[in-house]
């Protein structure tokens, strides 16, 4: 082989190990790095109360209300202003009260960079935190929280930096704080205020809710 060749030849087995090494690096970050599990955006119908199933956009997402306030869990949407979203609100829940959404086909690993985003507004003292039932059945809810705005904005929760305290799921009470919980089976992912109503002056607002993680059979 005469030079030309040879330079050619290991310029070629160069690239192509370069090239090797950053399909390997950016398949790993992919696998590390969860995607979208599921986004829900509730469904342009008029309000209703309470919010049912038939208000959930996701097909494969199941709605479960808890709480002595749960009766109270409104579907909102305004004619005016005109960009007014298609919301959930609790201003009418006259105790305590939890929205869970659970995916019929899969559990989600949060463990691994797993984040929850989403867009809210919360009037008076509401602070709205994150809520999640394990497969083992025990329920936690975020010492984070999404506290008062005077217009809707979006929130991005890393799970990782987030304390979580167990949750009484009938009362919608919080109990001691959780020491290491196990996120990698998830069994459903939710929130809640810890609070009742109080109309439009003391109340939570979601608009939309994304959950990033990776999806686990059931």
């Amino acid at each position: 082989m005469n030079r030309r060749k040879w330079i050619y030849s290991a310029g070629s087995a160069a690239l192509a190990f370069t090239g090797m090494a950053t399909g390997s690096r950016e398949a790993q970050a992919q696998e590390h790095r969860p995607s979208l599990f599921f986004r829900e955006d509730w469904a342009e119908s008029p309000a209703a109360l309470p919010v049912t199933q038939e208000h959930v956009t996701h097909q494969d997402l199941q709605l479960e209300l808890y709480g002595p306030g749960r009766e109270g869990i409104k579907k909102s949407n305004h004619d005016q202003p005109y960009d007014d979203p298609f919301y959930i609100w609790s201003g009418e829940a006259e105790g305590n009260w939890a929205v869970a959404l659970r995916h019929r086909g899969q559990m989600v690993d949060l463990s691994r960079q797993g984040k929850i985003v989403w867009r809210s507004k919360q009037q008076g003292l509401r602070q709205l935190r994150m809520v999640l039932r394990l497969a083992d059945g025990n329920w936690l809810v975020s010492e984070e929280a999404d506290g008062p705005s005077l217009d809707w904005r979006i929130r991005e929760f890393v799970l990782s930096d987030t304390r979580w305290y167990g949750l009484d799921i009938n009362t919608v009470v919080e109990r001691a704080l959780a020491k290491s919980p196990d996120l990698r089976r998830v069994d459903a992912v939710g929130f809640t205020d810890l609070m009742r109503g109080g109309r439009t002056t003391a109340c939570s607002r979601l608009d939309w809710i994304e959950v990033y993680g990776h999806g686990v059979p059931r």
